[in-house]
Protein backbone atom coordinates (compact mmCIF):
# COMPACT_ATOMS: atom_id res chain seq x y z
CA UNK A 1 0.00 0.00 0.00
CA UNK A 2 1.48 3.26 -1.12
CA UNK A 3 1.12 6.95 0.63
CA UNK A 4 -2.23 9.36 -1.07
CA UNK A 5 -0.43 11.61 -3.44
CA UNK A 6 -2.22 14.45 -2.15
CA UNK A 7 -3.49 15.65 1.73
CA UNK A 8 -7.05 16.70 2.34
CA UNK A 9 -7.53 20.26 2.30
CA UNK A 10 -6.56 21.97 5.27
CA UNK A 11 -4.75 18.60 6.85
CA UNK A 12 -1.07 17.87 7.37
CA UNK A 13 0.17 15.10 5.52
CA UNK A 14 0.89 12.28 7.76
CA UNK A 15 4.70 11.45 8.44
CA UNK A 16 5.59 8.70 6.16
CA UNK A 17 5.88 5.54 7.10
CA UNK A 18 9.22 4.07 6.97
CA UNK A 19 9.47 0.29 4.82
CA UNK A 20 11.06 -2.25 6.30
CA UNK A 21 15.40 -2.85 5.66
CA UNK A 22 13.69 -6.35 3.19
CA UNK A 23 11.23 -4.37 1.30
CA UNK A 24 7.26 -5.80 1.91
CA UNK A 25 5.02 -4.39 4.07
CA UNK A 26 5.90 -1.25 6.05
CA UNK A 27 6.23 -0.86 9.53
CA UNK A 28 4.19 0.46 11.79
CA UNK A 29 4.63 3.11 14.51
CA UNK A 30 5.94 1.85 17.91
CA UNK A 31 3.40 1.21 20.49
CA UNK A 32 4.38 3.65 23.39
CA UNK A 33 3.83 0.25 26.17
CA UNK A 34 3.61 2.72 29.22
CA UNK A 35 0.92 4.75 28.30
CA UNK A 36 -0.74 1.54 27.34
CA UNK A 37 -0.52 0.58 31.01
CA UNK A 38 -1.30 3.38 32.38
CA UNK A 39 -4.19 3.67 30.34
CA UNK A 40 -5.41 0.24 31.17
CA UNK A 41 -4.25 0.50 35.02
CA UNK A 42 -6.76 3.77 35.15
CA UNK A 43 -9.51 2.15 33.95
CA UNK A 44 -8.94 -0.91 36.11
CA UNK A 45 -8.64 0.88 38.66
CA UNK A 46 -11.66 2.48 38.88
CA UNK A 47 -13.46 -0.39 38.59
CA UNK A 48 -11.93 -2.13 41.07
CA UNK A 49 -12.79 0.60 43.47
CA UNK A 50 -16.10 1.15 42.71
CA UNK A 51 -17.40 -2.55 42.79
CA UNK A 52 -14.93 -2.59 45.87
CA UNK A 53 -16.96 0.14 47.71
CA UNK A 54 -20.63 -1.26 46.25
CA UNK A 55 -19.32 -4.55 47.77
CA UNK A 56 -19.41 -2.97 51.70
CA UNK A 57 -22.04 -0.21 51.16
CA UNK A 58 -20.27 2.69 50.40
CA UNK A 59 -22.32 5.05 48.22
CA UNK A 60 -22.24 8.92 48.26
CA UNK A 61 -25.74 9.34 50.54
CA UNK A 62 -23.39 7.01 52.99
CA UNK A 63 -20.84 9.59 52.83
CA UNK A 64 -22.64 12.90 53.46
CA UNK A 65 -24.71 11.01 56.12
CA UNK A 66 -21.01 10.00 58.09
CA UNK A 67 -19.63 13.26 57.59
CA UNK A 68 -22.41 14.76 59.49
CA UNK A 69 -22.11 11.88 62.21
CA UNK A 70 -18.39 12.89 62.50
CA UNK A 71 -18.95 16.48 62.45
CA UNK A 72 -21.44 16.13 65.34
CA UNK A 73 -19.08 13.27 66.72
CA UNK A 74 -16.30 16.61 66.17
CA UNK A 75 -18.46 18.47 67.97
CA UNK A 76 -18.50 16.81 71.25
CA UNK A 77 -15.10 16.69 71.88
CA UNK A 78 -14.11 20.75 71.70
CA UNK A 79 -13.00 22.45 73.69
CA UNK A 80 -10.36 19.28 74.39
CA UNK A 81 -8.83 18.78 77.67
CA UNK A 82 -6.12 17.21 80.25
CA UNK A 83 -6.90 16.11 83.15
CA UNK A 84 -4.19 14.52 84.08
CA UNK A 85 -1.42 16.34 82.35
CA UNK A 86 1.26 14.71 83.89
CA UNK A 87 0.54 11.48 83.06
CA UNK A 88 -0.40 12.06 79.51
CA UNK A 89 3.40 13.63 79.45
CA UNK A 90 4.80 10.29 80.76
CA UNK A 91 2.50 8.30 78.64
CA UNK A 92 4.04 10.35 75.66
CA UNK A 93 7.96 9.97 76.47
CA UNK A 94 6.88 6.58 77.02
CA UNK A 95 5.60 6.53 73.19
CA UNK A 96 8.45 8.49 71.80
CA UNK A 97 11.40 6.20 73.72
CA UNK A 98 9.23 3.09 72.31
CA UNK A 99 9.63 3.92 68.60
CA UNK A 100 13.18 4.96 69.30
CA UNK A 101 14.18 1.53 71.22
CA UNK A 102 12.22 -0.30 68.38
CA UNK A 103 13.83 1.24 65.71
CA UNK A 104 17.72 0.62 67.79
CA UNK A 105 16.77 -3.78 67.55
CA UNK A 106 15.03 -3.49 64.38
CA UNK A 107 18.60 -2.25 62.68
CA UNK A 108 20.45 -4.49 64.63
CA UNK A 109 18.46 -7.75 63.75
CA UNK A 110 18.35 -5.95 59.89
CA UNK A 111 22.58 -4.98 59.31
CA UNK A 112 23.02 -8.94 59.43
CA UNK A 113 20.12 -10.28 57.79
CA UNK A 114 20.64 -7.40 54.68
CA UNK A 115 23.87 -9.15 54.69
CA UNK A 116 22.95 -12.21 53.97
CA UNK A 117 19.92 -11.11 51.36
CA UNK A 118 22.08 -8.58 49.29
CA UNK A 119 23.42 -10.49 45.91
CA UNK A 120 26.52 -8.98 46.03
CA UNK A 121 27.68 -10.51 49.95
CA UNK A 122 25.61 -12.89 50.95
CA UNK A 123 27.27 -16.59 50.88
CA UNK A 124 25.40 -18.39 48.84
CA UNK A 125 21.64 -17.76 46.53
CA UNK A 126 19.64 -20.11 48.68
CA UNK A 127 20.76 -18.19 52.33
CA UNK A 128 20.04 -14.76 50.56
CA UNK A 129 16.40 -16.13 49.19
CA UNK A 130 15.76 -17.49 53.14
CA UNK A 131 17.54 -13.75 54.24
CA UNK A 132 14.61 -12.13 51.56
CA UNK A 133 11.75 -14.18 53.04
CA UNK A 134 12.42 -12.97 56.65
CA UNK A 135 11.97 -9.76 55.45
CA UNK A 136 8.89 -9.59 53.60
CA UNK A 137 7.62 -11.83 56.25
CA UNK A 138 8.20 -8.95 59.00
CA UNK A 139 7.21 -6.41 56.31
CA UNK A 140 4.06 -8.25 55.16
CA UNK A 141 2.47 -8.82 58.88
CA UNK A 142 1.31 -5.67 60.61
CA UNK A 143 2.86 -4.29 63.60
CA UNK A 144 -0.03 -4.63 65.54
CA UNK A 145 -0.78 -8.37 64.93
CA UNK A 146 2.82 -8.67 65.88
CA UNK A 147 2.10 -6.49 69.08
CA UNK A 148 -1.38 -9.03 70.05
CA UNK A 149 0.78 -12.06 70.21
CA UNK A 150 3.52 -10.80 72.10
CA UNK A 151 0.98 -9.22 74.49
CA UNK A 152 -0.41 -13.03 74.82
CA UNK A 153 2.85 -14.24 75.49
CA UNK A 154 5.00 -11.48 77.50
CA UNK A 155 1.37 -9.89 79.25
CA UNK A 156 0.38 -5.85 79.38
CA UNK A 157 3.23 -3.52 78.89
CA UNK A 158 5.67 -1.87 76.68
CA UNK A 159 8.19 -4.82 76.31
CA UNK A 160 5.71 -6.79 73.93
CA UNK A 161 5.32 -3.16 72.14
CA UNK A 162 9.01 -2.64 71.52
CA UNK A 163 9.79 -6.02 70.25
CA UNK A 164 6.85 -5.53 67.83
CA UNK A 165 7.82 -2.74 66.78
CA UNK A 166 11.37 -4.20 66.04
CA UNK A 167 10.36 -7.09 64.52
CA UNK A 168 7.56 -5.23 61.70
CA UNK A 169 10.65 -2.99 61.26
CA UNK A 170 12.57 -5.73 59.58
CA UNK A 171 10.73 -5.75 56.80
CA UNK A 172 11.19 -2.08 55.65
CA UNK A 173 15.41 -1.21 57.02
CA UNK A 174 16.15 -5.00 56.28
CA UNK A 175 15.15 -4.28 52.59
CA UNK A 176 16.40 -0.78 52.79
CA UNK A 177 19.56 -1.92 54.10
CA UNK A 178 20.13 -4.72 51.51
CA UNK A 179 19.38 -2.54 48.59
CA UNK A 180 22.14 0.09 49.97
CA UNK A 181 24.76 -3.13 49.68
CA UNK A 182 23.82 -4.07 46.43
CA UNK A 183 24.04 -0.47 45.04
CA UNK A 184 27.84 0.03 46.84
CA UNK A 185 30.88 0.49 44.56
CA UNK A 186 32.72 -2.58 44.47
CA UNK A 187 36.20 -0.84 43.61
CA UNK A 188 36.73 -0.14 47.35
CA UNK A 189 35.75 -3.91 48.23
CA UNK A 190 38.08 -5.13 45.56
CA UNK A 191 40.85 -2.91 46.99
CA UNK A 192 40.49 -4.22 50.81
CA UNK A 193 40.39 -7.97 49.25
CA UNK A 194 43.60 -7.16 47.13
CA UNK A 195 45.60 -6.73 50.73
CA UNK A 196 44.48 -10.01 52.04
CA UNK A 197 42.19 -9.12 55.02
CA UNK A 198 39.18 -11.55 55.85
CA UNK A 199 36.17 -11.33 54.57
CA UNK A 200 34.82 -9.82 57.73
CA UNK A 201 37.06 -6.70 57.72
CA UNK A 202 36.47 -6.71 53.73
CA UNK A 203 33.03 -6.02 54.78
CA UNK A 204 33.46 -3.63 57.28
CA UNK A 205 36.14 -1.61 55.50
CA UNK A 206 34.93 -2.00 52.21
CA UNK A 207 31.14 -1.26 52.22
CA UNK A 208 29.73 -0.66 55.74
CA UNK A 209 31.55 2.99 55.01
CA UNK A 210 29.17 3.58 51.51
CA UNK A 211 26.23 2.55 52.87
CA UNK A 212 26.05 4.26 56.34
CA UNK A 213 24.46 7.33 55.05
CA UNK A 214 22.07 5.12 53.28
CA UNK A 215 21.25 3.14 56.66
CA UNK A 216 21.44 6.32 58.54
CA UNK A 217 18.69 8.33 56.36
CA UNK A 218 16.27 4.97 56.40
CA UNK A 219 16.63 4.68 60.69
CA UNK A 220 15.56 7.98 60.78
CA UNK A 221 12.96 7.53 58.75
CA UNK A 222 12.11 4.61 60.65
CA UNK A 223 12.08 6.38 63.85
CA UNK A 224 9.59 8.76 62.37
CA UNK A 225 6.99 5.97 60.66
CA UNK A 226 7.42 3.99 64.73
CA UNK A 227 6.51 6.70 66.77
CA UNK A 228 3.18 7.15 64.59
CA UNK A 229 2.57 3.58 64.57
CA UNK A 230 3.72 3.31 68.60
CA UNK A 231 0.90 5.28 69.34
CA UNK A 232 -1.73 3.01 68.99
CA UNK A 233 0.02 -0.39 70.48
CA UNK A 234 -2.15 0.32 73.96
CA UNK A 235 -5.15 -0.25 72.22
CA UNK A 236 -4.31 -4.16 72.94
CA UNK A 237 -1.81 -3.23 75.66
CA UNK A 238 1.51 -2.79 74.46
CA UNK A 239 1.87 0.14 76.46
CA UNK A 240 2.05 4.05 75.34
CA UNK A 241 -0.23 6.90 75.17
CA UNK A 242 -2.26 4.99 72.96
CA UNK A 243 -4.24 3.08 76.26
CA UNK A 244 -5.02 6.40 77.63
CA UNK A 245 -6.59 7.53 74.19
CA UNK A 246 -8.45 3.67 73.99
CA UNK A 247 -9.72 4.34 78.00
CA UNK A 248 -11.20 7.90 77.19
CA UNK A 249 -12.70 6.51 74.35
CA UNK A 250 -14.60 4.05 75.89
CA UNK A 251 -15.53 5.80 78.60
CA UNK A 252 -16.97 8.43 75.90
CA UNK A 253 -14.81 11.30 77.60
CA UNK A 254 -14.30 12.89 73.88
CA UNK A 255 -12.79 16.19 75.04
CA UNK A 256 -10.24 14.23 76.64
CA UNK A 257 -9.68 12.13 73.90
CA UNK A 258 -9.49 15.26 71.93
CA UNK A 259 -6.86 16.64 73.71
CA UNK A 260 -5.08 13.23 73.82
CA UNK A 261 -4.99 13.37 69.77
CA UNK A 262 -3.63 17.11 69.63
CA UNK A 263 -0.69 15.71 72.50
CA UNK A 264 -0.42 13.01 69.54
CA UNK A 265 -0.46 15.75 66.48
CA UNK A 266 2.21 17.86 68.11
CA UNK A 267 4.81 14.50 68.80
CA UNK A 268 4.43 13.03 65.38
CA UNK A 269 4.73 16.74 63.98
CA UNK A 270 7.83 17.64 66.50
CA UNK A 271 9.56 14.27 65.68
CA UNK A 272 9.25 14.78 61.20
CA UNK A 273 10.60 18.03 61.98
CA UNK A 274 13.43 16.65 64.26
CA UNK A 275 14.48 14.10 61.32
CA UNK A 276 14.47 16.79 58.85
CA UNK A 277 17.11 18.98 61.13
CA UNK A 278 18.81 15.75 61.76
CA UNK A 279 19.14 14.79 58.11
CA UNK A 280 20.63 17.83 56.89
CA UNK A 281 23.79 18.04 58.80
CA UNK A 282 23.68 14.60 58.61
CA UNK A 283 23.40 13.73 55.25
CA UNK A 284 23.73 16.61 53.38
CA UNK A 285 25.22 19.75 54.87
CA UNK A 286 25.00 22.90 52.86
CA UNK A 287 28.70 23.98 53.20
CA UNK A 288 30.62 21.07 54.01
CA UNK A 289 33.30 20.88 56.31
CA UNK A 290 35.65 18.07 57.40
CA UNK A 291 35.94 18.79 61.04
CA UNK A 292 32.47 20.51 61.96
CA UNK A 293 30.62 17.75 60.40
CA UNK A 294 32.76 14.86 62.08
CA UNK A 295 31.50 17.20 65.54
CA UNK A 296 27.67 16.80 64.32
CA UNK A 297 27.90 13.49 63.78
CA UNK A 298 29.98 12.59 67.04
CA UNK A 299 27.45 14.79 68.67
CA UNK A 300 24.58 13.16 67.21
CA UNK A 301 25.62 9.38 67.99
CA UNK A 302 26.56 10.08 71.55
CA UNK A 303 22.85 11.44 72.11
CA UNK A 304 21.89 8.25 70.06
CA UNK A 305 23.42 6.41 72.67
CA UNK A 306 22.58 8.30 75.90
CA UNK A 307 18.89 7.88 74.23
CA UNK A 308 19.37 4.10 73.96
CA UNK A 309 20.34 3.90 77.82
CA UNK A 310 17.74 6.47 79.18
CA UNK A 311 14.99 4.21 76.94
CA UNK A 312 15.84 1.26 78.59
CA UNK A 313 15.73 2.92 82.46
CA UNK A 314 12.52 4.92 81.61
CA UNK A 315 10.75 2.08 80.45
CA UNK A 316 12.07 -0.37 82.49
CA UNK A 317 13.25 -2.84 80.42
CA UNK A 318 16.34 -5.37 81.61
CA UNK A 319 18.39 -5.55 78.43
CA UNK A 320 18.56 -9.22 79.41
CA UNK A 321 15.00 -9.71 78.96
CA UNK A 322 15.35 -9.34 74.89
CA UNK A 323 17.00 -12.85 75.11
CA UNK A 324 14.90 -14.33 77.95
CA UNK A 325 11.63 -13.55 76.23
CA UNK A 326 12.55 -15.06 73.41
CA UNK A 327 11.23 -18.80 74.64
CA UNK A 328 7.94 -17.47 75.58
CA UNK A 329 7.65 -15.92 71.81
CA UNK A 330 8.52 -19.17 70.29
CA UNK A 331 6.33 -21.22 72.25
CA UNK A 332 3.45 -18.74 71.24
CA UNK A 333 4.84 -18.95 67.64
CA UNK A 334 4.82 -22.75 67.50
CA UNK A 335 0.96 -23.16 68.75
CA UNK A 336 0.05 -20.82 65.61
CA UNK A 337 1.37 -24.24 63.92
CA UNK A 338 -0.23 -25.99 61.66
CA UNK A 339 -2.30 -23.41 60.53
CA UNK A 340 -5.89 -23.63 60.88
CA UNK A 341 -7.99 -22.38 57.84
CA UNK A 342 -11.04 -24.69 58.27
CA UNK A 343 -12.71 -23.77 61.88
CA UNK A 344 -14.00 -20.05 60.83
CA UNK A 345 -15.56 -21.52 57.11
CA UNK A 346 -17.19 -19.20 55.19
CA UNK A 347 -16.83 -16.49 57.44
CA UNK A 348 -12.50 -16.29 57.06
CA UNK A 349 -12.92 -15.96 53.66
CA UNK A 350 -16.01 -13.47 53.82
CA UNK A 351 -13.50 -11.38 56.32
CA UNK A 352 -10.75 -11.60 53.79
CA UNK A 353 -12.60 -10.42 50.74
CA UNK A 354 -14.09 -7.12 53.22
CA UNK A 355 -10.45 -6.56 53.83
CA UNK A 356 -9.21 -6.30 50.30
CA UNK A 357 -12.79 -4.19 49.50
CA UNK A 358 -11.43 -1.66 52.62
CA UNK A 359 -7.57 -1.80 51.11
CA UNK A 360 -9.28 -1.03 47.36
CA UNK A 361 -11.64 1.48 48.40
CA UNK A 362 -9.81 3.19 50.84
CA UNK A 363 -6.84 3.79 47.80
CA UNK A 364 -9.47 4.95 45.76
CA UNK A 365 -10.76 7.75 48.17
CA UNK A 366 -7.39 8.23 48.76
CA UNK A 367 -6.42 8.69 45.35
CA UNK A 368 -8.94 11.10 44.82
CA UNK A 369 -8.32 13.37 47.65
CA UNK A 370 -4.99 13.34 47.93
CA UNK A 371 -4.24 14.15 44.28
CA UNK A 372 -5.41 17.78 44.20
CA UNK A 373 -3.91 18.23 47.58
CA UNK A 374 -0.12 16.97 46.95
CA UNK A 375 -0.68 19.10 43.14
CA UNK A 376 -1.12 22.11 45.48
CA UNK A 377 1.85 21.13 47.90
CA UNK A 378 4.39 21.34 45.15
CA UNK A 379 6.38 24.17 45.01
CA UNK A 380 7.16 24.27 41.43
CA UNK A 381 3.10 23.94 40.66
CA UNK A 382 1.68 25.80 44.07
CA UNK A 383 -0.08 29.03 42.41
CA UNK A 384 1.12 30.95 46.11
CA UNK A 385 3.32 30.75 49.01
CA UNK A 386 0.00 31.12 51.22
CA UNK A 387 -1.45 27.96 49.35
CA UNK A 388 1.81 25.58 49.25
CA UNK A 389 1.81 26.23 53.39
CA UNK A 390 -1.74 25.25 53.94
CA UNK A 391 -1.30 22.28 51.74
CA UNK A 392 1.67 20.85 53.46
CA UNK A 393 0.20 21.61 56.59
CA UNK A 394 -2.95 19.82 55.95
CA UNK A 395 -0.97 16.96 54.48
CA UNK A 396 1.13 16.92 57.89
CA UNK A 397 -2.02 17.37 60.27
CA UNK A 398 -3.24 14.16 58.70
CA UNK A 399 -0.17 12.33 58.57
CA UNK A 400 0.21 13.24 62.50
CA UNK A 401 -3.02 11.21 63.17
CA UNK A 402 -2.45 7.18 62.80
CA UNK A 403 -5.25 5.40 60.40
CA UNK A 404 -6.84 3.25 63.70
CA UNK A 405 -7.46 6.42 65.49
CA UNK A 406 -9.60 7.50 62.61
CA UNK A 407 -11.15 4.46 62.42
CA UNK A 408 -11.84 4.78 66.55
CA UNK A 409 -13.57 7.56 65.88
CA UNK A 410 -15.69 6.79 62.33
CA UNK A 411 -16.86 3.62 64.48
CA UNK A 412 -17.72 5.80 67.15
CA UNK A 413 -19.51 8.10 64.77
CA UNK A 414 -21.07 5.80 61.85
CA UNK A 415 -20.96 2.73 63.53
CA UNK A 416 -19.27 -0.72 63.25
CA UNK A 417 -18.51 -1.95 60.07
CA UNK A 418 -16.57 -1.80 56.71
CA UNK A 419 -17.44 1.64 55.65
CA UNK A 420 -16.02 3.13 59.09
CA UNK A 421 -12.43 1.40 58.16
CA UNK A 422 -12.96 2.80 54.12
CA UNK A 423 -13.48 5.95 55.18
CA UNK A 424 -11.03 6.28 58.19
CA UNK A 425 -8.12 4.55 56.08
CA UNK A 426 -8.91 6.68 52.54
CA UNK A 427 -8.56 9.96 54.78
CA UNK A 428 -5.38 8.54 56.65
CA UNK A 429 -4.03 8.02 52.82
CA UNK A 430 -3.99 12.00 52.33
CA UNK A 431 -1.38 12.18 54.67
CA UNK A 432 1.08 9.06 53.03
CA UNK A 433 -0.07 9.53 49.21
CA UNK A 434 -0.31 13.54 49.24
CA UNK A 435 3.39 13.93 50.20
CA UNK A 436 4.46 11.28 48.20
CA UNK A 437 2.61 13.16 45.17
CA UNK A 438 4.28 16.51 46.30
CA UNK A 439 7.56 14.76 46.50
CA UNK A 440 7.10 12.93 42.81
CA UNK A 441 5.89 16.69 41.13
CA UNK A 442 8.88 18.81 42.89
CA UNK A 443 11.28 16.29 41.55
CA UNK A 444 10.39 16.57 37.43
CA UNK A 445 12.20 18.71 35.24
CA UNK A 446 11.69 22.58 34.72
CA UNK A 447 12.19 22.72 30.97
CA UNK A 448 8.63 21.35 29.69
CA UNK A 449 6.90 23.80 32.35
CA UNK A 450 9.05 26.86 31.14
CA UNK A 451 8.70 26.24 27.28
CA UNK A 452 4.70 26.17 28.07
CA UNK A 453 5.04 29.61 29.70
CA UNK A 454 7.04 30.66 27.25
CA UNK A 455 4.25 30.74 24.70
CA UNK A 456 1.65 32.08 27.20
CA UNK A 457 0.08 28.80 28.60
CA UNK A 458 -1.28 29.72 31.82
CA UNK A 459 -1.26 27.83 35.55
CA UNK A 460 -3.74 24.92 34.03
CA UNK A 461 -1.88 24.62 30.56
CA UNK A 462 1.08 24.01 32.57
CA UNK A 463 -0.47 21.69 34.75
CA UNK A 464 -2.27 19.67 32.23
CA UNK A 465 0.31 19.78 29.44
CA UNK A 466 4.00 19.59 31.14
CA UNK A 467 3.42 18.72 34.62
CA UNK A 468 0.91 15.79 35.04
CA UNK A 469 2.45 14.19 32.03
CA UNK A 470 5.78 13.75 33.71
CA UNK A 471 4.67 13.23 37.18
CA UNK A 472 2.13 10.49 36.81
CA UNK A 473 4.34 7.55 36.38
CA UNK A 474 5.69 8.39 39.44
CA UNK A 475 2.49 9.27 40.65
CA UNK A 476 1.14 5.72 39.76
CA UNK A 477 3.80 3.90 41.18
CA UNK A 478 2.75 5.87 44.40
CA UNK A 479 -0.79 5.14 44.54
CA UNK A 480 0.00 1.23 43.94
CA UNK A 481 2.29 1.55 47.08
CA UNK A 482 -0.65 2.90 49.10
CA UNK A 483 -2.67 0.06 48.13
CA UNK A 484 -0.03 -2.29 49.20
CA UNK A 485 -0.14 -0.20 52.42
CA UNK A 486 -4.01 0.00 52.70
CA UNK A 487 -4.24 -3.59 52.18
CA UNK A 488 -1.99 -4.47 55.03
CA UNK A 489 -3.74 -1.72 57.46
CA UNK A 490 -7.15 -2.63 56.21
CA UNK A 491 -5.97 -6.25 58.14
CA UNK A 492 -6.16 -4.51 61.74
CA UNK A 493 -8.90 -2.26 60.93
CA UNK A 494 -11.13 -4.78 63.17
CA UNK A 495 -9.78 -4.79 66.51
CA UNK A 496 -11.55 -1.74 66.64
CA UNK A 497 -14.81 -2.94 64.74
CA UNK A 498 -14.08 -1.30 61.51
CA UNK A 499 -14.67 -4.44 59.68
CA UNK A 500 -12.20 -6.92 57.89
CA UNK A 501 -9.95 -9.96 59.11
CA UNK A 502 -8.50 -8.10 61.92
CA UNK A 503 -11.56 -8.57 64.47
CA UNK A 504 -11.54 -12.77 64.01
CA UNK A 505 -7.89 -12.63 64.71
CA UNK A 506 -8.22 -10.70 67.79
CA UNK A 507 -11.11 -12.70 68.85
CA UNK A 508 -8.78 -15.73 68.40
CA UNK A 509 -5.81 -14.70 69.88
CA UNK A 510 -8.49 -13.61 73.11
CA UNK A 511 -9.97 -16.85 73.43
CA UNK A 512 -6.15 -19.00 73.22
CA UNK A 513 -7.69 -20.52 69.12
CA UNK A 514 -3.91 -19.27 68.50
CA UNK A 515 -3.84 -22.03 65.54
CA UNK A 516 -6.55 -19.81 63.90
CA UNK A 517 -4.77 -16.96 64.16
CA UNK A 518 -1.92 -18.69 62.60
CA UNK A 519 -4.25 -19.50 59.91
CA UNK A 520 -5.09 -15.70 59.64
CA UNK A 521 -1.77 -14.44 60.06
CA UNK A 522 -0.81 -17.01 57.25
CA UNK A 523 -3.41 -15.35 54.79
CA UNK A 524 -2.69 -11.88 55.41
CA UNK A 525 0.93 -12.56 54.72
CA UNK A 526 0.16 -14.67 51.36
CA UNK A 527 -1.92 -11.46 50.25
CA UNK A 528 -0.28 -8.83 51.30
CA UNK A 529 2.76 -10.70 49.43
CA UNK A 530 0.69 -11.20 46.05
CA UNK A 531 0.00 -7.48 46.03
CA UNK A 532 3.32 -6.50 46.79
CA UNK A 533 4.53 -8.50 43.33
CA UNK A 534 1.63 -7.46 41.42
CA UNK A 535 2.54 -3.37 42.32
CA UNK A 536 5.88 -3.94 41.55
CA UNK A 537 5.40 -5.88 38.27
CA UNK A 538 3.16 -2.70 37.39
CA UNK A 539 5.72 -0.13 38.57
CA UNK A 540 8.62 -1.81 36.50
CA UNK A 541 6.45 -1.85 33.37
CA UNK A 542 6.26 2.14 34.08
CA UNK A 543 10.15 2.58 34.20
Amino acid sequence: MTAPTQAPPRKTSPAPVPAPPSGGAPLRPPVDGRRRVLHWLAGGSVLLALAASSAIGLDLPTLVAGGEDVANLLGRMVPPELSDPARIATLALDTVLMAFLGTVLATLLSVPLAFLAARTTTPHPAVAAVARGIITFCRAVPDLVFAVLFVRALGLGVLPGVLALALHSVGMLGKLFADAIEGADEGPREAVRAVGVGRVRELLNGVVPQVVPAWVSAFVYRVDINLRTSVVLGFVGAGGIGFALQDALRGLVYPKAMGIVLVILVLVAGMELLSVAIRRPLLAPRNPRYGRDRAVRLAVGGAAAVLLVVSFVRLGIDPLALVTSVPDLLAVAGRTFPPDLTTLGPALWAALLQTLAIGLSATGIGVVLSLPLGLLAARNVAPHPLVYGAARTAILVVRAIPELILAVVFVAAVGLGPVAGAVALGIGSIGFLGKLVADAVEEIPAGPAEAVRSVGGGWWKVLCSAVLPQAMPGIVGSGLYLLDVNIRTSTILGIVGAGGVGFLLFEAVRTLHFQVAGGIVLLVFVVVLLIERLSGWIRAQLS
